[in-house]
């Protein structure tokens, strides 16, 4: 086996945000030797395939990026080029009017084009939404065990280091669900705004690339790409390592908000 295959083995797997998600025990390979998908234990919910193309080695980690993300920075990608290009006729249409016949035939394909590409983003619109709904239940879910182990530790049923324990992972978690929920707001807006009206061709945006924008088939540049695409976890992780050291003092605080918490659910139901 190679060491690109190696780096992966053994290895435990995050997703983009820190969660923790399982172990790699082995990889799939095609009949070239490339790399298909990696095999990972996650535990209860068994051996799952995680596509290659979706994976980064980041240190001693496997960071998981979600399909989701690829799929709509695909998109944001095609769709400005595509609105660039349309955008682009019709500046040469208004200089040259004599232009106007060649440019025509050109000008159909590309509104089909973007009319293609608008039915696409109905339907990443739409996953985008199921996924923060998950993530809401998520959420709602590990408020419910935060809580309940405090009732717990004020009946004397915890200790006070083991509460705050659970209290530092649930909080983890709690971040780790609120990056991502930023993270597809922010998509779904630059989707909205991505019109034949904001397109500036004075500034080519397709070659200013966002993180996770360009996966070629070259591996090289698969991994460039991956870099910048989890530049940020390492910031999260700082910030992650802050909260830990202040959670003694937020202790009021924390108590204050998950009664406002109950005291939603309860009203709602």
């Amino acid at each position: 086996m190679s060491e690109f295959k190696l780096e992966f083995v053994g290895k435990e797997v995050k997703d983009m945000y820190g969660t923790f998600m399982g172990k790699v025990v082995g990889v799939i390979t095609d009949i070239d030797g490339s790399i298909e998908s990696v095999g990972v234990d996650c535990g209860s919910s068994g051996l799952n395939q995680l596509a290659y193309e979706q994976l980064l080695v980041q240190g001693d980690y496997v960071i998981y990026i979600p399909r989701w993300r690829l799929d709509a920075q695909n998109l944001l990608r095609q769709k400005n080029l595509t609105l660039q290009r349309i955008k682009a006729l019709q500046e040469m249409v208004a200089v040259n009017d004599l232009m106007k016949d060649d440019a025509e035939l050109v000008y159909i394909k590309y509104q089909k084009r973007l009319r293609d590409l608008e039915e696409k983003e109905k339907t990443i619109i739409e996953l985008l939404q199921e996924r923060l709904n998950q993530l809401d239940a998520e959420n709602k879910n590990i408020k419910s065990v935060l809580f309940d182990a405090k009732l717990q530790y004020r009946s004397s049923e915890l200790t006070e280091e083991t509460y705050q324990q659970i209290s530092i992972h649930t909080n983890d978690l709690i971040e780790h669900i609120n990056l991502e929920k930023a993270e597809i707001n922010n998509v779904k807006m630059r989707l909205t705004q991505q019109t034949l009206d904001n397109v500036d061709l004075a500034i080519n945006t397709s070659h200013q690339k966002s993180p996770g924008s360009t996966y070629t088939e070259s591996p090289s540049k698969i991994e460039t790409s991956k870099q910048n695409e989890v530049a940020h976890i390492m910031v999260a992780d700082e910030g992650k390592r802050t909260e830990e050291k202040a959670v003694q003092g937020n202790t009021n605080n924390n108590e204050t908000d998950e009664n406002s918490w109950l005291n939603h659910v309860i009203q709602n139901e």
